[in-house]
């Protein structure tokens, strides 16, 4: 039964190394032709903004969190909170683990 126990944790986590590397690729990649859509989102500190796809996403890859939060409001939209002045890549990706949106946000100073 130890043998057993051991042998489905050394499984899972070579699944989870995987799915962290696909998730990682996921980042570097150039999104192709999948129809995924492409946007740069400007943001001024102090104000948030509701970024909507149009198919629903499972996971959401934020490149630097110190810059911009990013909270789900349903499986097709979220609240992109700045943080800090700075970009971030932000890639959406659905449950079959295909990226369907990236977005760059570029956080400013607030305009007085």
């Amino acid at each position: 039964m130890t043998t057993e126990k051991s042998g489905a944790t050394a499984t899972a986590k070579r699944l989870a190394g995987f799915r962290a590397c696909a998730l990682s690729l996921a980042l570097l990649l150039p999104v192709g032709a999948s129809g995924a859509s492409d946007n740069t989102i400007m943001l001024a500190l102090g104000s948030g903004s509701i970024f909507r796809l149009e198919r629903p996403f499972e996971t959401v890859l934020i490149g630097d969190p110190s810059v911009v939060d990013v909270r789900a409001q349903d499986d097709r939209s979220v609240l992109l909170q700045p943080l800090a002045r700075g970009s971030s890549d932000i890639v959406f990706v659905d449950a079959q683990s295909v990226v369907i949106a990236n977005i760059r946000v570029i956080v400013r100073d607030a305009q007085m």
